[in-house]
């Protein structure tokens, strides 16, 4: 039996639902109704009561919960207690926004909280990055989550979402998004990337036959070409640095606007290691 199973359990007996209890354990709700099965199998007892929408308790789990709750923190404190050292080589991909945003808060903490880590840091493209982590040559990677949810053979950890907006000339006149597409050319973000693709799919819903003029990989360098007068963008919103360095007008998408989740992802064998919960830690702060 591993030990997770008895951390689902008592995560549902905690939150209420399956659902809530995926988000403690950092599964799908799938996985904790598998946990929760295979409990039920092992011990020849149902644990739930599943016939309405929250999930209510047996007495019998009631009993295995608080039997194995003491034991559970007993362990997770041994696994977190200060004198057990953080150290060695670890290495994390990013992708090129995370490097200028979350990045240096979080290296700033894992050199104060954790000195004897060395973080070898290396940047690319979501899916390159994921290609890495899968091949081994990285232990951790910051990427845009892929539409599909990304490979279940990998731990995710959604850091934050961020909206798209569109981006447009200081001097455009135009007052809807609409009509600013019609204005402009098109400068895409380049939709070999996750966000790009997310990106070309709402303009192409709202100007279906329309070309881009420039594909770029970088937002820095949409909104550089954008304050020059050269197009409308779609992109991530622009972080404050390029707010003040650039003029540019910035236009929301409203509620229904597509956005992109930015992710902490490592290997599910790994996601236990101390050096990756430390990374993971620093990103979440």
């Amino acid at each position: 039996m591993k030990v997770e199973f008895l951390h689902t359990l008592c995560a549902v007996i905690r939150r209420g639902t399956f659902a809530a209890a995926a988000e403690d354990v950092h599964v799908t709700p799938g996985a904790v109704s598998q946990h929760i099965k295979y409990l039920e199998q092992h011990f020849g007892q149902l644990l739930f009561d599943r016939s309405s929408r929250r999930a209510h308790p047996t007495p019998f789990a009631l009993e295995l919960a608080e039997t194995v709750q003491g034991t559970l923190d007993a362990l997770e404190s041994l696994r977190t207690r200060d004198e057990t050292d953080v150290s060695g080589r670890t290495r994390l991909g990013t992708i090129d926004t995370v490097q200028a945003t979350l990045l240096p808060g979080a290296l700033k903490w894992l050199r104060d909280q954790y000195p004897k880590l060395d973080v070898e840091l290396a940047r690319g493209r979501s899916d390159h990055l994921l290609g890495e982590l899968n091949a081994g040559t990285l232990d951790a990677a910051v990427v845009v989550r892929p539409l599909t949810g990304g490979s279940s053979r990998l731990f995710w950890q959604v850091l934050r979402e961020e909206k798209m907006v569109l981006v447009a000339p200081p001097d455009a006149t135009g007052k809807t998004v609409q009509e600013l597409l019609q204005q402009h050319d098109w400068i895409r973000f380049d939709k070999t990337s996750t966000g790009g693709m997310i990106a070309a799919q709402f303009v192409e819903r709202l100007q279906p036959r329309m070309r881009a003029r420039i594909d770029l990989l970088s937002s820095h360098a949409i909104v550089a070409m954008v304050s020059a007068g050269l197009g409308v963008s779609v992109i991530p919103q622009p972080y404050e640095p390029l707010r003040r360095a650039y003029a540019f007008r910035e236009v929301d998408l409203g509620t229904k606007g597509p956005t992109r989740q930015v992710a902490f992802v490592c290997r599910q064998a790994d996601k236990d290691k101390r050096s990756i919960g430390a990374l993971q830690e620093a990103f979440r702060l």
